[in-house]
């Protein structure tokens, strides 16, 4: 299996795509590990000895998501590919799981997976385009069935504004199964403006809502990642508070009263009033 520094590998080191300049890196601190690097942003980090070491924060956060899913094989449905981190993790956690990924850049995934080749046997099959224009023309027969629909969709470092509406989340939450779980990625600074209008759109949708983030996060003191989980089922808020304390990054659940005071009566985001996520200072990006 040839790796991103090897000199046998077809695959060039750097690619250009919409998003700017694309590369896969060796991740120099865990031997096996690699970073995809878009436009001099980290997109995705992959272990391809133990798909389960994730590294990212907000991945960490959406893996302890999925794992408050049944046991067993699951439907999953990722908008946003990257290097396929979180298919990874699902098939490896959950074998025999069926998954479809829904990634705008085709030649950013020939390059994942010319270097970081996917699990043998792996049921992932990836379609190409804009999230939400493939996802409305999926086959009617998904419908319903999705346990787990990952929304991280970035366009360079920015969320677009076309997926983050009320609209939006409609048309996703009618491809849940009744079990199923949204799980979005949303990115913010101070004041926290666009995810508290994130979550007040999910709460319109979904009668279950829980944002997770970390405290410096979730009291606007820096730029960071806060994800949200939707349901149409009760989530296991007895648990999730103790599993995301307890990671070596922890983060706090925030949900029922809470998650209204964290709202604060933020307008619900339409397809007329969206806007893209903030952009990230470059110092975001400058550590490990």
């Amino acid at each position: 299996m040839a790796s991103p520094s090897s000199p046998d590998s077809d695959a060039p080191s750097e690619i250009t795509i919409g998003a700017g300049q694309a590369r896969i890196d060796p991740d120099k601190y865990s031997p096996g590990s690699f970073t995809l690097i878009v436009d001099g942003t980290p997109q995705s980090h992959v272990d391809l000895e133990d798909p389960t070491h994730l590294v990212f924060e907000y991945v960490r956060r959406i893996g302890h998501a999925i794992d408050t899913l049944p046991d067993g094989p699951i439907t999953a449905l990722h908008l946003g590919g990257g290097a396929l981190t979180l298919p990874r993790y699902v098939e490896a956690m959950r074998p025999g799981s069926r998954q479809q990924v829904i990634e705008l850049e085709q030649d950013l995934i020939d390059l994942v997976r010319a270097e970081l080749p996917f699990p043998r046997g792996a049921s992932i099959r990836v379609r190409y385009g804009d999230a939400r224009a493939v996802m409305e023309k999926l086959p009617a027969g998904l419908r319903g069935t999705v346990d787990l629909l990952v929304v991280d969709v970035f366009g360079g470092s920015r969320i677009p504004a076309h997926v983050t509406s009320l609209e939006f989340y409609t048309a996703a939450a009618a491809f849940l199964s009744p079990r199923g779980i949204l799980v979005v990625n949303s990115a913010d600074g101070a004041g926290l403006a666009f995810a508290r209008g994130q979550a007040s759109t999910l709460a319109t949708v979904f009668e279950h809502v829980a944002a997770v983030a970390d405290p410096g996060t979730l009291k606007g003191r820096r730029f960071g990642n806060v994800v949200l989980i939707g349901s149409h089922a009760e989530l296991p808020l007895g648990e999730m508070p103790r599993v995301y304390s307890a990671d070596p990054l922890p983060a706090k659940v925030v949900a029922g009263r809470e998650l209204r005071d964290f709202i604060a009566g933020a307008p619900v985001v339409t397809d007329a009033t969206a806007v893209p996520s903030p952009e990230p200072s470059r110092s975001v990006f400058g550590g490990r």
